[in-house]
């Protein structure tokens, strides 16, 4: 089913992402386009869109100084912050792929996703909760593979605002401060600078976002300037982004929901941007009351926790207006607190995933409580959806199957893994997403069940067989099968079910989930482990994680309030 609202920016009014900045920047001047309240010491950086512009070119012209050509790689591994937009908007400025990386990633998990893409450069920062990911990366050397298409690390800031730390002089990487990077484009004219973002078109590839798949192992996303301009500009014209808006960004950059729901869709319509590095409820409700924020788009966990505050009404949050929320089930009483309690004026939710350049289906301004929290609203504009058959053919409305995308949005395939791709879109161009869903006859889909059975912990995708991978390494481990089960404040959380190995049955939970831990980012380490005899499985040896998540449904509702889980 096609949707029902005119698409914004089908003539793409923007050719590249550079030509988007060079525009906000003459559009909207010297007004805010970035407000940083934790730079190193607690100082403050704001920029002017001009600002933001100039401090792109700079980002830009430092890139080219150090070689990066159209269609190189170029990561990034750092908290929201400043720096974080000035770089990533510099690599596409320079036409390479921005690459993000998750701040919660180990090191052997940013490592791999870092060879994999061939990235050259690496920004990054030292002290982020108190990690040193330059050092995370080079213990991860040492246990494993080398980087060896790293360059450059440059790493943005310090913990406390001090010298860089790293050194790369035994590795094939140089590091760098950012100030230091910035100097090294003294030598690129403005005129080189200038040349490069023009030549960058709507057909070629921006980002390269790298998310699991069944298999466990990560996969990078390519998307183009086009797919994420059209896309984002029509999001933003569908929740109603407005210049001056004040627009706190608690999503992460390195999650679409973040850059491009976040920094991108502020570029588009003027609205200035709050990077907020790490949620904190007590620290987010301040800021909104300071900061007159009016944007605040996020998991449901975010808004539940604002409202579940006894202090609550002490801060004065009357000036947030949009919320923009998905990733977990969403209760109606959430949906309809926010309205009464917060008096947020305009509340929608949403679905997408990478591999449909972050937005599938989006709910609309004036529609119901009901279809807001029950659904994941209908197709944006111009794309497709359908639910289909194990055949591939189209059920009829309020009847499961699969949901499948054809459209603009559609990726150009997985990085260097064609196999991947092929088993992905079909001959005909439809994306299945592995996600099982039921359309009403107004077009709005509601997700079901997954087949890819990932979790959504708290608005961060959790891939089972990722898991189930690292803690079968465990020597005390046999067999194991994780699931998602309902959890009031993330959603869902994992759990993982571990048949122990022949005379190993004596290691303790505390002890695995220690494991797990040490090898997996946080929120991929199942907030429980079950001891089990034997696993459920089918004639042919396939665990029944159908019969497990029933299994442990009841007890987990009990837990949550009685709130519906997936079967």
């Amino acid at each position: 089913m096609t949707s029902d609202v005119e698409d914004p920016r089908g003539d793409l009014t923007w050719s590249s992402l550079p030509d988007l900045v060079r525009d906000a920047a003459a559009r909207f001047g010297e007004a805010p386009a970035v407000v940083d309240r934790y730079g190193p010491n607690g100082s403050t950086t704001t920029l002017s869109w001009v600002g933001l512009a100039d401090a792109v070119e700079s980002a830009t012209r430092s890139l080219l100084a150090h070689g990066i050509d159209r269609g190189d790689r170029v990561a990034i591994w750092a908290p929201n912050c400043a720096e974080w937009i000035v770089a990533a908007l510099g690599a596409v400025g320079a036409g390479a792929l921005l690459v993000p990386l998750n701040t919660r990633y180990k090191g052997t998990e940013a490592s791999y996703v870092l060879r994999e893409s061939g990235a050259r450069v690496l920004f990054t920062v030292e002290g982020f909760l108190g990690l040193d990911f330059p050092a995370m990366l080079r213990a991860s050397e040492d246990q494993g593979e080398p980087l060896r298409d790293l360059e450059q690390i440059v790493v943005m800031r310090t913990e406390d605002g001090g010298d860089v730390s790293a050194s790369g002089a035994d590795r094939n990487y140089a590091v760098a401060s950012w100030e230091a990077f910035l100097e090294e484009g003294s030598c690129i004219s403005a005129d080189v600078v200038a040349g490069r973002m023009a030549a960058i078109t709507s057909g070629d590839l921006s980002d390269l976002v790298f998310t699991s798949g069944t298999t466990g192992l990560p996969k990078g996303v390519m998307t183009t300037h086009g797919q994420t301009l059209r896309t984002f500009a029509t999001w933003a014209q569908v929740v109603g982004l407005r210049e001056g808006d004040h627009y706190l960004i608690v999503n992460p950059f390195f999650h679409t929901f973040g850059y491009k729901a976040g920094i991108l869709a502020c570029i588009m319509k003027g609205a200035t941007m709050y990077p907020e590095p790490v949620f904190d409820v007590e620290r987010v409700m301040h800021r909104i009351a300071s900061e007159k924020i009016t944007v605040l788009p996020g998991p449901p966990t975010i808004f539940q926790s604002i409202l579940d505050r006894e202090d609550r009404n002490e801060v004065d949050l009357s000036s947030l207006r949009l919320v923009v929320t998905g990733a977990a089930v969403i209760p109606v009483e959430l949906v309809e607190r926010m309205w009464s309690d917060l008096k947020v004026e305009t509340v929608l939710t949403a679905y997408g995933l990478t591999e449909a350049t972050g937005t599938v289906t989006m709910c609309r301004r004036g529609d119901s409580a009901e279809i807001i929290s029950g659904t994941s609203g209908r197709a944006i504009p111009d794309v497709e959806v359908r639910i289909v058959d194990a055949d591939g053919m189209e059920v009829p409305h309020g009847e499961s199957g699969e949901i499948v995308v054809r459209g603009y949005n559609v990726m150009k395939g997985y990085f260097n893994n064609p196999a991947a791709t092929d088993e992905t879109i079909d001959l005909d161009g439809w994306l299945h997403t592995g996600d099982i869903g039921v359309m009403d006859a107004e077009g709005n889909i509601d997700i079901t069940d997954r087949l890819k059975d990932m979790i959504v912990s708290g608005g961060f995708n959790v891939y089972p067989a990722e898991v189930e991978a690292v803690l079968r390494q465990h020597e005390s481990v046999g067999q194991v099968a994780v699931i998602g089960i309902p959890d009031e404040r993330m959603g869902e959380v994992g759990l993982a079910v571990v048949v122990p190995a022949l005379g190993r049955a004596g290691k303790s939970v505390d002890e695995l989930l220690a494991w797990a831990r040490e090898h997996l980012a946080n929120f991929k380490v199942p907030r429980r482990i079950e001891i089990v005899d034997a696993l459920p499985l089918n004639a042919s040896g396939k665990v029944l994680k159908r019969e497990l998540r029933e299994r442990y449904a009841t007890e987990a509702a009990g837990r949550t309030g009685g709130k519906k889980t997936r079967k």
